[in-house]
């Protein structure tokens, strides 16, 4: 399981022109699913991301998290983050997790997040639509964080 963490000042999904859902200054997470994800992945995930200290304090260091702060989060599904492009040109998504495995994996992940948080301050994309991601990034703050690679 992967993420792509944004701090960001707002963003949101729009899904066939409309607003889905949005979120003023927060975290934007694209979460990428593969086939041998485990609860014990969102676990320890979902916990990383609402205790990663990356929002500013009153001296202007990054030593805040989402649990202390009361910021929002969108979650989005992205599939693409599972990308292989070892080989050739063209990205290889075989690594992704097929809707019925992902799909129980993804409501988990934002279920956690949201006992974490708030269900008041989680928004989410819709699994497997085309959707239009909007940002503005803040820092920028962009980290990646993958459960199999825990560095």
């Amino acid at each position: 399981m992967r993420i792509l963490i944004q701090r960001v000042r707002n963003a949101s999904v729009a899904i066939g022109g409309r607003t889905h859902s949005s979120i003023g200054e927060g975290l934007l997470v694209l979460l990428g699913i593969e086939e041998a994800d485990t609860e014990e992945d969102i676990r320890w995930l979902s916990g990383k991301l609402t205790r990663l200290r990356i929002f500013d304090d009153g001296t202007g260091t990054m030593n805040r998290s989402a649990e202390e702060t009361g910021a929002e989060i969108l979650i989005v599904s992205q599939f693409t983050l599972m990308a292989s492009t070892k080989k050739g040109n063209r990205p290889s998504y075989i690594r992704a997790a097929r809707p019925e495995t992902a799909v129980p994996l993804y409501e988990a992940f934002v279920a956690d997040v949201a006992a974490a948080v708030g269900r008041e301050r989680v928004r989410t994309g819709v699994f497997g639509a085309d959707m239009q991601v909007e940002l503005t990034n803040d820092g920028p703050v962009t980290i990646w964080i993958d459960s199999k690679n825990r560095e």
